[in-house]
């Protein structure tokens, strides 16, 4: 993300504006209301991950299109507050202004060292606070990658993305970092109708998580032909698994026996994906092969 910033201590309002076809100023509410939903999710998320506690207040509504106005409030006396206010921010524009194609991880990273190189930061380091400044620097480089890889926040972005593809009136959007007085202290970011496609995630499943050496203990076993779910403890959780080993099949059929506390080892598979709310939910839990 480009900026002109005279001083990013500067920004604590993000400008949301939704621009419609032929110049109208009413978008339908629902739409307007998920988006919205969806933005302030991905910001309050990004600050979770920094435990930083913010109030995010909504201002009244803009013409010109529908332009929407969010003041991040948290303790500007805080110094480090401070910083770390503006790096929630920031971060959130960059991540809602990033394709998908696009790799986050080297996008949050520049907007860390950006920010740090801010003349108001510097002039924090002369007031002996050179080393906390250091040590956020460092933290706020970790934690961006922490969000670059977080799948909560993503689903939320293609979900905002998904929604304004289906609403056929909403041409593009911007985002503006602005300062108090509603003056941008960023370059607006121009996202058009033929690009959000490039912000939509393709598909909500995950890579499955293989676990080659897993040791199931037996709750019930399937003794009969057919594709019925077992019952296991599997680190301590007891869940139903499907059998996809023909090997251990063909052993249960010919005559293998379950005791209290018999187990399994094998190579077992978890399939999962992301839920609209952008959690993540296991599917499956099937039995490859026996070890």
């Amino acid at each position: 993300m480009e900026t002109n910033i005279v001083s990013y201590f500067d920004g604590d309002i993000v400008e949301l504006h939704y621009w419609l076809k032929n110049q109208t100023h009413s978008m339908d509410a629902f739409v307007q209301n998920k988006c919205d939903y969806e933005f302030l999710h991905v910001i309050d998320g990004i600050a979770k991950i920094f435990d930083l506690e913010v109030i995010i207040e909504t201002e009244p509504l803009g013409n010109g299109g529908i332009k929407r106005w969010f003041r991040i409030i948290y303790d500007i006396e805080n110094k480090k507050a401070a910083i770390t206010g503006v790096i929630v921010l920031t971060l959130a524009v960059g991540v809602f202004t990033t394709p998908i194609t696009t790799a986050l991880s080297e996008i949050t990273k520049q907007l860390v060292e950006k920010i740090f190189e801010d003349k108001k930061i510097k002039e924090l380091e002369e007031e002996k606070l050179k080393e906390e400044i250091k040590n956020l620097k460092l933290d706020s480089e970790l934690k961006a990658i922490q969000i670059s890889e977080n799948k909560n926040i993503a689903k939320r972005k293609s979900t905002f993305y998904e929604v304004l593809e289906k609403y056929s009136n909403a041409e593009q959007i911007s985002i503006t970092i602005e300062n108090k007085d509603k003056n941008p202290i960023s370059d607006e970011i121009v996202i058009h109708r033929n690009n959000y496609k490039e912000y939509i995630i393709i598909s909500d499943y995950l890579d499955p998580i293989q676990d080659e050496t897993a040791l199931i203990e037996i709750i019930s076993p399937v003794l009969k032909k057919g594709d019925y779910k077992w019952r296991g403890i599997y680190k301590g959780e007891i869940l139903s698994f499907n059998m996809k080993s023909n090997e251990f099949k063909t052993l249960v059929q010919t005559g293998l026996e379950f005791k209290n506390g018999s187990s399994i080892n094998c190579f077992l598979e978890i399939e999962r994906k992301i839920d609209t709310k952008g959690d993540e939910k296991i599917l499956n839990y099937n039995i490859i092969r026996h070890c």
